[in-house]
């Protein structure tokens, strides 16, 4: 975590060297110094990072380097602060007079700024001196091998549990047996996925010492590879054991032999054999790809298993070779106490008085057996005493500090410390969410930008890079999706709470953030980030803080006492998010925030921006998500670096079945002529002003990636297809009409429209046709259409789209008899909607239709009598939901349930309330 701090550093003052040379007199040397040593210490700090752990002095050295860094970058960031006040718009003499004013000022500055670098320098030449003392100690000579410490490796003890001590693998163990029966020839690999401390390493050890298994090869060998792996070493273990399988002696000249020749010494030894070989612990991609093709292809019967924290690792693995992928999940909630009561009261049943401190205590755990295992063994030896039981529940984070539970947290550092420089401090950022927290996509991208955790590379945005970081962790298991959008993608995700008390613990040892609970506060000397909550009391040293997060509101809160005397005094404040504050204005301390690069004002009751918003002048995201503001002021536009505006309501909120009224906002109708840099602007009304039309100026914002426009005529639709066709990196769009009945016309004699990002269009309003542009969309993947009042069956041509995952045709939106599904359309589709289609009579489904369908939902469609013919073709088919149907089609569901017999789960919800139905 140091070397990224100081890897950032180190580009802010490249940065800062060659912007500022106005102000360079007298301190650039020592810049210059400073900067220089922070790019020769990252790679010793990449060395020293997890060694810190097992030697004090050498903590106290990174923990010095640390603050160095985080001080030289409070020197920067309040000399920006500074000058930004010395920026004159007078004009005349006024304006002569604040130069002059300037002038005098910048010198004062630079004599301050000259101090406070000299001073840097002179702590840093210190931790120079000091560093080289531990460069002889450790001989850090080869930074990518030296960054794991000799620390106690947890692992080892699955291998050594008994069998009545494991619980919940009898599904995953029957299915991971199932494939390795198989009696295909040739390599199959399977991956078996999961966080640490989730058992992969207990399960694959059982079957691997299961003799009903063993007795399907002639020789077995198991091979436990790690984060820090000697890929020598691993072969010659490997050829060890299977020498030893067959009562050989292992080749002579072993020990000299490089690593090709071993390789090649196990391609030959296996050629012809049927055999199972285990890799535990696998790491690294390059791992796999160093010793893949030591397994013969053809001539054998191999079976490899994979354990892996790397969800890209084990799915590379096995698509290679036709083998399978198992993600293994958390226990149930059975087992999770199965487990729990048979560590924490080995010779007695759990007391009533426990019962609930037990329940809250499993809920933390959230299935993970290692932390059944050891917290369970913890309170074991707490004697069944209600109030150490619950002094534990309600310290748990600080408790997993105590040496019984290190071996837990040794566990975990593993991942951590196995972390790039530059996901450490996003994965440590995620401790400031509340706990169960749904962390949004999107939000979580935008203030890792705003941080500056995030630079572009290899031609990618920030907001790209962002996003490969959090598939990073998702990969790495220490994240998990927790909901996804309609085509699959990823909408938020969360972090299992013992992984998150560790990254608390991480995060206050290395001053990254700073939480409230209880109405205590943990007060370091420096706070740089803080979440409040809503017993949080008292004062507050915010001088330094960078980020502020109000999560609750208390009364203390809200009186404003607070709030106001935290706002006041964070000058050099990044990211401020106040969603769901009880305010109805901004207060004015936020408008001398200069340095501000992220405002949520999201569910406020806030209706007017003020004019001074303009004061914001590096301000990148600003969100008022269901807030009452319905026109941005005109000195929005002096935001020239802005990348998000969301206003109105978003995506997720705009299906009220009973009402076509959706929220937008008015925005400056010269927006596309200031505001270039803009991603996302959503929702904006489609309005006119001096013959100047906002879905004009839309076509200007050649880098929005996400549109949402309301209130649209039908005059505006033809400059709405000109402005779409400068949109080239669009990826949601969403239209809504001005009213019910107003036509949204977006043909115009356009048969393509060059958007090869476009995953999703949802248009609320009539339709006379669908757009011919459409069809043409094929990186497609979700279409709506609400009210649409289409005559003709959409389906001919839409079928054709490659990518189209999801289809919800809804709302009116269709006004004929019947749609038809034709032989060899719709071949990715995966979930479709028909709802309140009320001249809907007929649906059928041609062979070799729809072949990946697992969803189907038939909604209010009152005039359909049968299922839709053709249905029992939709072999994929999961899911049948019948909402509101009329009693005829109903019945005739029940009449004909063989047509779904294939289908897992059947429901019919009728009008009268809901009363799911379980026909199969």
């Amino acid at each position: 975590m140091a070397e990224s701090a100081a890897s950032f550093l180190f580009n802010r003052l490249t940065l800062f060297l060659q912007q500022e040379q106005e102000l360079l007199e007298g301190i650039g040397d020592n810049a210059v110094y400073i900067r220089d040593e922070l790019g020769q210490m990252r790679a010793f700090l990449r060395a020293a990072d997890e060694k810190e752990e097992t030697d004090p002095q050498l903590k106290e050295w990174v923990k010095k380097v640390r603050e160095i860094t985080y001080d030289t970058e409070d020197v920067l960031e309040r000399y920006m602060l500074k000058l930004a006040h010395l920026h004159c718009d007078a004009d005349g003499y006024k304006r002569y007079v604040k130069n002059m004013y300037a002038s005098v000022k910048k010198v004062i500055l630079r004599h301050q700024i000259a101090s406070e670098f000299r001073k840097i320098k002179l702590r840093m030449e210190y931790v120079a001196k000091t560093q080289l003392r531990f460069k002889d100690i450790y001989g850090f000579k080869n930074q990518e091998s030296s960054s794991s410490s000799k620390t106690y490796d947890t692992r080892g003890d699955a291998l050594l549990l008994e069998e009545e001590e494991v619980v919940g693998i009898e599904e995953p163990k029957k299915q991971l047996v199932e494939w390795l029966k198989q009696t295909d020839d040739g390599l199959m690999v399977i991956s078996v996925v999961g966080m640490g401390g989730l058992g992969k390493t207990t399960l694959v050890k059982k079957i691997y010492d299961d003799s009903s298994v063993n007795a399907n090869f002639n020789c077995h060998v198991w091979v436990t590879v790690s984060e820090n792996i000697d890929l020598d070493r691993l072969l010659r273990d490997m050829i060890n054991q299977l020498a030893s399988e067959v009562k050989l002696q292992p080749p002579e000249n072993l020990e000299a032999m490089n690593g090709d020749g071993m390789k090649e010494y196990v391609y030959k030894f296996l050629k012809d054999k049927i055999y199972m070989i285990v890799l535990d612990d696998v790491w690294k991609v390059d791992v796999w790809e160093s010793i893949r093709y030591s397994f013969p292809r053809n001539n054998a019967r191999g079976r490899i298993i994979i354990t892996t924290r790397l969800y890209n690792l084990g799915n590379a693995a096995c698509s290679e070779t036709r083998g399978h992928l198992y993600n293994l999940d958390p226990l149930t909630a059975e087992n999770s106490e199965k487990l729990f009561y048979r560590k924490a009261f080995p010779r007695n049943s759990c007391p009533s008085y426990l019962n609930e401190i037990s329940n809250s205590i499993l809920q933390r755990c959230e299935g993970l057996p290692l932390a059944i295992v050891v917290i369970g063994g913890l309170l074991a030896t707490k004697n069944n005493n209600f109030e150490d039981w619950k002094i534990f529940e309600r310290t748990i984070g600080l408790e997993l500090q105590g040496d019984y539970l290190k071996r837990l947290n040794k566990l975990l550092s593993l991942s951590y410390y196995d972390l790039p420089y530059y996901l450490k401090a996003c994965f440590l950022y995620l401790s400031i969410f509340p706990e169960d927290y749904l962390l949004k996509k999107l939000e979580l991208i935008r203030k890792w930008i705003a941080e500056g955790f995030v630079e572009p590379k290899d031609g990618k945005t920030q907001e790209e890079m962002a996003e490969t970081y959090l598939n990073e962790l998702y990969n790495r298991s220490l994240i998990g999706v927790a909901e996804t959008s309609l085509d699959g993608t990823p909408l938020t995700f969360r972090i299992h709470d013992i992984l998150r008390e560790y990254i608390i613990l991480k995060s206050r040892e290395q001053n990254l953030f700073t939480g409230t609970s209880e109405g205590e506060i943990i007060r370091p000397d420096k706070i740089r980030r803080m979440a409040i909550h809503s017993r949080s009391k008292g004062t507050y040293n915010v001088k330094y803080l960078r980020s502020l997060f109000w999560l609750e509101f208390s009364e203390y809160t809200k009186s404003g006492l607070l709030f106001h005397e935290v706002l006041r005094h964070c000058r050099i404040l990044k990211v401020l998010s106040l969603r769901n504050a009880p305010i109805d204005s901004i207060p004015n301390d936020v408008f001398k925030l200069y340095n501000l690069k992220y405002l949520n004002l999201s569910r406020t009751k806030i209706s007017v921006i003020p004019k001074s918003i303009g004061n914001l002048q590096i301000l990148e995201t600003l969100n008022l998500e269901q807030s009452k503001v319905t026109e941005l002021p005109v000195e929005i536009l002096k935001l020239r670096k802005l990348r998000h505006i969301v206003v109105g309501q978003s995506y997720s909120y705009i299906t009220n079945p009973d009402s076509f009224v959706v929220q937008g906002c008015k925005a400056p109708y010269e927006i596309g002529s200031y505001l270039t840099s803009l991603q996302t602007l959503t929702w904006i009304d489609a309005d006119e002003k001096d013959g100047i039309k906002i879905v004009q100026q839309v076509g200007k914002l050649t880098q929005l990636r996400r549109l949402g426009i309301t209130k649209l005529r039908r005059e505006d639709g033809r400059d709405l297809c000109l402005s779409l066709v400068n949109l080239t990196n669009l990826r949601p769009l969403v239209i809504s009409s001005i009213n019910e009945d107003e036509v949204i016309d977006l043909d115009h004699s356009l048969s393509s429209l060059p958007l090869p990002f476009l995953r999703m269009i949802r248009l609320y309003g009539r339709l006379e046709k669908l757009p011919r542009w459409a069809y043409s969309l094929h990186g497609l993947t979700v279409l709506r259409l609400w009210g649409s009042r289409l005559k003709e069956d959409p389906l001919e041509h839409l079928g054709d789209l490659p990518n189209l995952v999801c289809l919800q045709i809804v709302k009116f939106a269709y006004e004929g008899e019947e749609l038809i599904f034709k032989s060899r359309k719709f071949q990715k589709l995966e979930i479709l909607y028909l709802g309140e289609l009320r001249g809907l009579r007929c649906v059928r489904v041609e062979k070799d239709s729809m072949p990946r369908l697992v969803q189907l939902n038939l909604d209010d469609c009152e005039r359909m009598e049968e299922l839709p013919e053709g249905v029992e073709h939709l072999r994929d088919l999961q899911d049948a939901f019948m909402f509101n149907m009329s009693e005829k089609f109903n019945g005739r569901v029940a009449e004909h349930e063989g047509k779904l017999a294939h289908v897992p789960r059947v429901e019919i919800w009728v009008k009268d309330g809901l009363k799911p139905k379980q026909l199969i």
